[in-house]
């Protein structure tokens, strides 16, 4: 158990390739949660982020909380987790409403009943709202505002990102959960999670993309001015890379890892490389030049980042996008991917860093943990007295469940 003046929070990162638990710890007088937990278990239950064997998946989490159990010393209950695939898709949204106190003064009730208005959408009837962010309020034409709560006003607008996920599969992911003995929180987009460890408020201010490089999937977030105006997850991710190699090569999964591990660069192919590398010094049979290998690397990263850049033209034609491309997730590890993507993309790259989260283990700076640690953040910034579980949304009162989505909107 925390001491006092000590609270703890928990992230879920449930991915296709590993589960991963973050425990942090957060002292009242320091304004950065320390990570004293750190639970990894690899999993093959999800497919491209969907949950596709639910024994596997309670199996992989529960090995992950225990390890964080262990090494927190704090019995887990509850977390904030993740949510993954291409079924997840996005809207951008207005809510008008007229303020309807005598006093004209705009109370939490108006926030919402103006996000519920925002939120009168039509959805295909096997899909759900997951998310709702409130980018910026506005009353009787004035833009901008960040909390109307205490205005006077006759008109209250709210812009909001809306972001929408298949029923079927939120389903499954909850029941998984459940399975393992924790109740959710809360639940993020892996790219918006990520986003919370890695991005400044400035870098969302200036413009900036975030591409979560996952392992079947890739998310993408675009900020700009502060707000959130894109998001999007494709079913594509650094696994394809490994396949590639496995045909390619005419080797198994577990040789084509290590070559991409070890030799693979996201760069254009130099037909006068021919430096040859034996895969029998990694377990395997024959022997390549490291050009074969880079053709094939940069043939997936080349049709990877360029859907990315149709997606970015999509949101921001302009690319008013000052701060560039951060990069996270087990995918940025790959070697000279920066400067591809910065070339492809012709914006400045970098990598995301979650160093300033110290903690047990050394693993916690690598970009593949970065959105653990952003649904760590996530989980602390709910209100203790806002902490009602997905299951007793699910199947409590409506009014229950309209709490929990728009948490956000509370202060």
């Amino acid at each position: 158990m925390a001491p006092k003046n000590e609270e703890t929070y928990v992230g879920l990162d449930i991915g296709t390739s590993k589960v991963v638990c973050v425990v942090g710890l957060h002292q009242q007088d320091s304004p950065t949660p320390s990570i004293i937990g750190l639970g990894v278990s690899p999993t093959s239950g999800l497919r491209r982020g969907v949950v596709v064997d639910v024994e596997e998946t309670v199996s992989s989490i529960t090995a992950a909380l225990e390890d964080a159990e262990r090494m927190s010393g704090i019995a887990i209950e509850r977390a904030t987790i993740s949510i993954d695939g291409s079924h997840i898709r996005s809207m951008n949204s207005r809510g008008v409403i007229a303020v309807s106190r005598a006093d004209r003064e705009i109370t939490k009730e108006e926030l919402i009943r103006v996000e519920k208005a925002a939120t009168s959408v039509q959805l295909d009837s096997n899909r759900q709202i997951i998310q709702v962010l409130t980018n910026s309020y506005s009353v009787d034409g004035q833009n901008g505002i960040a909390d109307p709560v205490g205005m006077n006003g006759i008109k209250l607008e709210a812009e909001t990102h809306i972001i929408s996920a298949s029923t079927p599969a939120v389903k499954n992911l909850d029941n998984a959960v459940f399975r393992s003995g924790i109740q959710i929180n809360s639940q993020l987009i892996v790219p918006v999670a990520a986003a919370k460890t890695v991005l400044t408020k400035k870098q969302m201010e200036l413009g900036a993309v975030l591409i979560n490089f996952g392992s079947e999937t890739t998310g993408i977030v675009i900020y700009r001015e502060g707000k959130l105006i894109y998001s999007s997850i494709l079913p594509l991710g650094s696994n394809n890379i490994t396949k590639d190699l496995v045909y390619g090569l005419k080797t198994n999964i577990e040789i084509a890892e290590k070559v991409k591990i070890k030799y693979a660069e996201a760069k254009r192919p130099n037909p006068r490389d021919t430096k040859k590398i034996d895969l029998e010094n990694l377990g395997g049979k024959g022997s390549f030049s490291k050009n074969d290998i880079d053709k094939i690397v940069f043939a997936r990263c080349n049709e990877i980042f360029n859907i990315i850049s149709k997606e970015i033209d999509k949101a921001d034609p302009s690319r008013q996008l000052a701060a560039g491309i951060v990069l996270t997730g087990g995918g940025a590890n790959l070697k000279g991917v920066t400067d591809f993507v910065s070339e492809t993309l012709k914006l400045p790259a970098s990598i995301g860093s979650s160093q300033k989260y110290t903690g047990v283990s050394d693993k916690i700076s690598d970009p593949s943990y970065t959105s653990a640690i952003g649904l760590m953040l996530e989980d602390m910034e709910i209100p203790r007295e806002n902490k009602t579980s997905r299951f007793e949304s699910l199947f409590g009162e409506v009014g229950t469940k309209f709490k929990s989505v728009f948490k956000k909107i509370l202060p």
